[in-house]
């Protein structure tokens, strides 16, 4: 299903493209466990830095996190000026401080160009890529946050992130 395949025109991607293992989250930046599952995927990502690739994609859950719509739009616009890791890092790590005053603060710490930031958000000028993101993730049956998929295959982490590491594990242990 091309919803699994990675598109550098709308998709945040880490990691080499030569990469055997592709994990595809889709995440709210809202979201409590879509915060663990954050460090949970960096620290992955540093240990297997040659064999994954990692994608997120937005799927806020607005009737759960009113913020998290506003918040993908606004990580969407600090992508626009390279800054779209950081920023999400920063939102995560003040997750609960995600109002709009909120993320024009964040952007001013990652000196965003501010006047380019305000206005991409006041205009929502990325609110169709998020919408891209949700409708990829509804084609999926994407209901929670997080939701991963490695190399096309859902894994479900609801009872622990270490079902990740080990479907990541498989997946190498089956390409050597």
């Amino acid at each position: 299903m091309t919803a699994l395949i990675p598109d550098k025109a709308i998709d945040h991607i880490l990691g080499p493209a030569s990469a055997p293992v592709v994990i595809i989250e889709y995440g709210d930046l809202e979201c409590p466990n879509c915060r663990t599952a954050h460090g949970a995927v960096h620290q992955l990502l540093k240990r297997r830095a040659d064999d994954v690739r990692y994608v997120f994609r937005h799927f806020p859950l607005l009737e759960v996190h009113p913020h998290a719509e506003l918040a993908a739009e606004a990580s969407e616009a600090a992508g626009a000026q390279g800054k779209f890791w950081p920023y999400v890092d920063l939102l995560f790590e003040h997750q609960s401080h995600l109002e709009r005053a909120h993320l024009i603060t964040h952007a001013e710490k990652l000196e965003l160009d501010m006047l380019r930031f305000k206005s991409e958000l006041d205009d929502h000028v990325y609110l169709q890529r998020v919408q891209e993101h949700i409708a990829l993730g509804r084609a999926l049956r994407v209901r929670a946050t997080p939701t991963f998929y490695v190399n096309g295959v859902l894994v479900d982490v609801s009872f622990g992130l270490d079902r990740l590491e080990r479907a990541v594990d498989a997946v190498l242990a089956a390409s050597r």
